[in-house]
């Protein structure tokens, strides 16, 4: 589906990476935790690895477009030997969906090899870019991952170790970023110092594994050692973890990403100690308190919307109910009957149960409306079912700002909650009613942990950039 079209934000990129110390090959535990993370990216994905007791240069990797299970085989997986890997789920908010820039990008240089893995966007890319453009340097891609992955590489050349070239990169790249980097003998770990990225590390026997949510712990069978501390790098040998905090901030200047709790994360995770489960259930509890009407029953638009619909109904009292369902088959990008038939495109995806809907007042619980073109057909649905009243609830405040951090958030022009009241969207999406998470509760909602709003108050942990870097480098 075009992303013009698509009425839902980009769920980032997923990271993941792993060392088995036993020497046992990595590709297929990597393959496991990519496909947990498939929530995070559906444009494309890859995975690098390489022989920690091999040359140097020899590195194995294979990355395409598509989902994990339309990317690799079995053969495929079996091809990439190594003891040591990272491997990337993609969802592109600056740079083309190409193949070209999926990742992990591999760069063989003056010391070895290179594979990074990167979440988030660089609110300086451009300048780097330019910069490293005019020292003589030819970028592969379109994307900021080059430009972190030429500076981790240049810093290494003057440095004696690849953590100590992450930490001087760390000082010149600016936004948000969860790294992993694979260097021929270590796995590095890096979080930028507001926090915006979630990044954990997990145990299994005797391997160590970084990964951007602890659900993908859980599925290769591996316990949750703990998070990566915003600002902190982390180094994986032979030897153990050895941690660097220099440079970390302050606690009080962190600024977690609000929507890694509303929608990215998988609800089965727990991102710096508070369970995303928890705080959708709590953000369905404080619509209920805030904005409470009279109903038959709370649905959830799925998935998204079902653990906040189950908050509400515990609050209020209502039932909860299965109002949709949801077509598994149908990924981001589907072939679409056309512009005109863009309705069409969102039956595609979700169906209503008419029997569940018929005659009875609905509050339908999403987490967000970003643009609006999808929200009013779901509302008209409901009512060709039969439902007599339709009442929205938002598990997030109105989007009145764009996002420079890896969250694709449009211009202010596109956003459905720019210049307009409560009650013009509304009337746009066809509601009995309409009510937002209130902006004070998304703190209580992540548990009073340090959180970035800028997406709705337009206040920014750092100076945003004064140019758009949202999007591709060639516009």
């Amino acid at each position: 589906m075009s992303r013009e079209n698509f009425d839902k934000l980009g769920e980032e990129c997923g990271v993941f990476g792993i060392y088995d110390f036993d020497g046992n090959d990595v590709a297929s535990t990597i393959y496991y935790g990519l496909f947990a993370l498939q929530h995070r990216g559906q444009e494309s994905c890859g995975i690098a690895t390489a022989d920690t007791n091999g040359p140097k240069r020899n590195i194995c990797t294979h990355k395409g477009m598509g989902l994990c299970n339309e990317v690799f085989t079995p053969e495929i997986l079996d091809g990439l030997k190594g003891d040591i890997g990272v491997g990337h789920v993609r969802y592109s908010t600056a740079g083309e969906s190409t193949r070209e820039n999926a990742q992990p990008l591999v760069l063989n240089y003056v010391k070895g090899i290179l594979g990074v893995a990167h979440n988030g966007n660089l609110i300086n890319a451009l300048e780097l870019r330019e910069e490293l453009e005019q020292t003589g340097a030819i970028f592969q891609t379109t994307i900021d991952s080059e430009v972190i992955a030429y500076h981790i590489a240049r810093e290494r050349i003057k440095v004696d170790s690849v953590e100590k070239a992450v930490a001087n990169a760390m000082d010149k790249i600016k936004g948000a970023y969860s790294l992993i980097v694979m260097s021929p003998r270590k796995l590095i770990g890096a979080r930028d110092p507001y926090g915006f990225k979630p990044l954990c590390i997990g145990k299994r026997d005797n391997a160590y594994i970084l990964a951007s949510e602890s659900c993908a712990l859980d599925t290769i069978g591996a316990e949750f050692v703990r998070d990566v501390r915003p600002g902190e790098i982390v180094v994986i040998t032979k030897d153990g973890i050895k941690s660097n905090c220099e440079k970390c901030l302050p606690k009080e200047q962190e600024a977690r990403c609000i929507f890694e709790y509303i929608y990215f994360a998988r609800p089965d995770s727990r991102i710096d100690g508070v369970d995303v489960y928890d705080s959708r259930i709590q953000a369905g509890r404080f619509l209920a308190q805030d904005s409470p009407v009279e109903a038959d029953m709370v649905v959830g638009v799925p998935e998204s919307g079902n653990t906040a619909a189950l908050g509400y109904s515990r609050e209020s009292g209502i039932p909860y109910g299965k109002a949709f369902v949801k077509n598994a088959y149908v990924g981001r990008t589907f072939i679409k009957p056309g512009q005109s038939s863009r309705e069409s495109s969102v039956q595609i995806k979700l169906n209503v149960i008419k029997e569940a809907v018929e005659g009875k007042r609905i509050i339908m619980i999403d987490d967000s409306i970003v643009r609006g073109t999808t929200s009013d057909r779901i509302v008209s649905m409901l009512r060709d079912a039969g439902a007599t009243e339709v009442h929205v609830r938002i598990s997030s405040p109105p989007f009145l700002w764009p996002c420079y951090f890896g969250t694709d958030i449009p211009a202010r022009e596109q956003l459905i909650a720019y210049n307009r009241t409560i009650e013009d969207i509304r009337k746009i999406i066809g509601a009995d009613s309409l009510g937002y998470l209130k902006e004070e509760r998304l703190s209580e909602m992540a548990k009073g942990l340090p959180i970035c709003k800028g997406c709705f108050t337009g206040k920014y942990p750092m100076e945003p950039p004064t140019r758009d870097i949202r999007g591709n480098y060639e516009k």
